[in-house]
């Protein structure tokens, strides 16, 4: 079963699943336990042992706890707390009048909403759910659709950390590219420059910040998005009340009349910069001396990082919570540990999806999905001229199979350095780069990848609602790159792949057509 093509039918059965029933629990249990029976050969006894070895593998390791997915969770509930605090006090309220006073449209309130994901590129995780804590408020008041604001998230987190050298992505890659290099001596380049230089040849990014600024300047919205945002401009509801929204309060918690705007506002800076001082600490004290600001990325405990500023910012948010109730004496007390409470069972939804996710993830890996894949393009015997095509394409595949660019990244970029490095060396840099862009363009597609969960949780939109509507713009950012990549691999230049995707964005934004509702501005009152 292991590395074969019935290592495909547990993460496909899943995303059948999802798109048919929309219950994701479901869907992704489905897959769990096709995955067990595969790998147990069809063992009930053995099909619960693997499952209990996979739940059991994301908490625990031969050598202790799995502290980064402990911390994520801790994470998530920590935030979960904080944002219900920040209602109950009447920050997320004060901040939206304000910024309705601000920001005047629509495309205004979508177009901070994007400068915001691009602008915080340290960590993918931290970028959804941040992004999504400061831009609810505004595109809420400017009848914006969560599944909308999902998609800008999710269109600007990854695609952004992926080139981005100081992050924890840039980190992770250029360890690779280091290996790599090493085993094919190949000692003209540091991997650290080869990522510099392998960034503007990552045509996805380019392709899909691009439409997420066409798409919300030009008020252009298709397939199922366009019956969101329809439905929220007519309703002023940004998402289905029927359906489940991971992270949203659903208790009607009290809201102080009192809140200002740096009641949301200093909580989310004090997140931010505790963050990322606890991420350059764990860098320096992991590192052998002082280094470069990418070795302090690479060494650095980003998770443990997120729940040290989520902690340090839970107490700021109590301490501002406390203030405001002996100020004006109108938030009893008791408020405070309901508010927790409500916000932690608030992220329990998030929780569940992305620990199925991950244990599906686990299996599939055992199962051999990715080399599978891996292998067929490793067999590959076309013209070296169509594989950063080749390769995108596959890396978009496994990506989305198996929910995990990270995993695609490990398995791709030592195949495609070994395919290149004994035919055209002259084409590891596209090759590679054509990698890192298939696997964010097959992670953004994935129902089961962790950074599309927490682009919903972030958002506070429904997942599934999310994926379908994402999918389309994904889609087109994909076939827009994929002509690029094959000009790119034509003509061994760069320049001529990005005006290729330069051109057919432009087509895209003249000859698409736009939507008959959202040109209005909203009035305050």
């Amino acid at each position: 079963m292991e590395n074969s093509i019935l290592s495909l039918l547990p993460p496909l059965l899943a995303v059948v699943m999802v798109m048919l029933t929309r219950r994701v629990l479901l869907s992704l249990g489905t897959g769990i336990v096709v995955s067990a029976l595969l790998l147990g050969k069809g063992d009930v006894v053995a099909t619960f042992i693997l499952i209990w070895e996979a739940v059991k593998g994301i908490f625990l390791k031969e050598d202790g706890f799995d502290t980064w997915n402990i911390y994520i969770i801790l994470f998530l509930f920590i935030l979960g707390a904080i944002t219900a605090l920040i209602n109950i006090t009447g920050g997320s309220k004060a901040f939206g009048e304000w910024a309705l006073t601000k920001v005047k449209s629509r495309i205004g309130a979508q177009i901070l909403s994007a400068i915001l994901g691009i602008a915080i590129f340290i960590d993918d995780y931290f970028n959804a759910l941040a992004v999504g804590q400061v831009a609810r408020p505004i595109t809420d008041r400017h009848r914006v659709s969560r599944a909308k604001l999902a998609y800008i998230i999710d269109s600007t987190s990854a695609p952004v950390c992926v080139v981005s050298p100081v992050s924890s992505w840039g980190a992770f890659i250029i360890g690779i590219v280091g290996t790599v290099f090493a085993t094919h001596n190949i000692n003209d380049i540091s991997a650290f420059a080869a990522f510099l230089e392998m960034i503007p040849m990552n045509l996805y990014v380019w392709a899909a910040l691009g439409l997420v600024f066409i798409t919300v300047s030009r008020n252009i919205d298709f397939g199922s998005m366009k019956m969101h945002e329809r439905h929220t401009m007519e309703t002023g509801v940004p998402y289905d009340p029927k359906k489940e929204i991971p992270g949203e309060i659903k208790e009607d918690l009290p809201v102080g009349e009192n809140g200002t705007v740096g009641d949301l506002i200093v909580p989310i800076v004090t997140l931010f910069i505790g963050t990322i001082a606890v991420i350059v600490w764990s860098g320096l004290k992991n590192s052998d001396s002082v280094t470069a600001p990418i070795d302090i990325f690479g060494n650095a405990d980003v998770s443990l990082a997120l729940v040290c500023g989520g902690v340090i910012s839970l107490a700021i948010t109590i301490f501002l919570f406390i203030r405001q109730q002996v100020a004006h004496r109108k938030l009893h007390s008791s408020l405070l540990l309901t508010g927790i409470r409500f916000g932690i069972q608030s992220m329990v939804p998030a929780v569940l999806i992305l620990v199925f996710a991950w244990t599906i993830t686990s299996l599939i890996d055992q199962l051999g999905t990715g080399v599978y894949l891996g292998n067929i393009v490793a067999k590959s015997s076309l013209n070296i001229s169509f594989l950063p095509f080749i390769v995108f394409v596959f890396a978009g595949l496994m990506a989305f199979a198996t929910g995990t660019s990270w995993g695609s990244f490990g398995i791709l970029l030592p195949i495609a350095g070994q395919i290149v490095a004994t035919t055209d060396v002259s084409m590891l840099l596209p090759v590679m780069a054509s990698v890192l862009a298939g696997a964010v363009f097959g992670d953004h597609c994935s129902p089961i990848s962790d950074t599309t969960i927490l682009s919903s949780t972030g958002a506070g939109c429904n997942h599934i609602d999310h994926v379908l509507t994402q999918l389309p713009y994904a889609l087109t950012a994909a076939a827009i790159s994929g002509a690029g990549y094959i000009v790119l691999g034509l003509t061994h230049s760069t320049i001529w792949g990005l005006v290729t995707v330069a051109a057919l964005l432009l087509i895209f934004a003249l000859f698409f057509k736009q939507n008959d509702f959202g040109h209005k501005t909203l009035k305050t009152k």
